[in-house]
């Protein structure tokens, strides 16, 4: 049986409705608190998702995304619309959860410790797509926090290198040497252990 052929791994990053976070924060301001409850429904999912990326427990990361909303809501009145509202929500939990990561740090796993076969098919050369996805997605946690967080900014969380930036409050520039120098790395790193590996350059 022929070996299937290995395939990239593209990183999508989709699109959210930004006319309904303007109308909802708008209905929160004129008094409407409920409207706050369409914010949480829509990005829930994707805060919960970015904390996970820093805490790896889901329990932890739960927690941590309903602080971020919790901020949210106090500070809805300092966004100013320089920037999208996603952008300016997932600024303020990558801060709320980089301080909370400080207040109790998580075990950070080794880049020698991921991206090993799950089975005796690597061992053949042949690692599944499912194997290089998880493998690369456990890599991205492993980077040191500087190259980690543009990344799961950038691939995992809808940003431009623009919005990326103002997230993480640093020049557009050392995104991009960023997104470069964490690309270099997970190459590097799981090409030794699932063959060559592809990573959509956006930046």
């Amino acid at each position: 049986m022929q070996p299937r052929p290995v395939q990239p791994v593209v990183l999508n990053r989709g699109r959210m409705n930004a006319a309904e976070d303007e109308a909802a924060v708008e209905r929160v301001l004129a008094g409407d608190s409920s409207a706050f409850e369409n914010i949480v429904r829509r990005w829930q999912g994707p805060l919960v998702n970015l904390a996970y990326r820093f805490c790896r427990d889901r329990s932890r990361a739960e927690d941590m995304a309903q602080e971020a909303f919790l901020r949210a809501y106090r500070s809805l009145h300092g966004w100013h619309r320089e920037a999208a509202f996603s952008t300016w929500l997932f600024a303020l939990a990558t801060n709320v959860y980089r301080s909370e990561i400080r207040r109790i740090p998580v075990r950070t796993l080794s880049l020698d410790e991921i991206a090993e076969p799950r089975d005796d098919r690597a061992s053949d050369g042949v690692f599944e797509y499912g194997d290089r996805d998880r493998a690369l997605r456990r890599a991205v946690v492993a980077l040191p926090p500087k190259y980690r967080d543009v990344l799961i900014l950038f691939y995992f969380h809808n940003m431009d290198v623009s919005s990326t930036a103002r997230s993480l409050a640093l020049p557009e520039g050392t995104v991009k040497a960023r997104l470069s120098r964490g690309r270099d790395i997970l190459r590097k790193k799981l090409s030794q252990r699932a063959g060559p590996l592809w990573i959509e350059e956006e930046a």
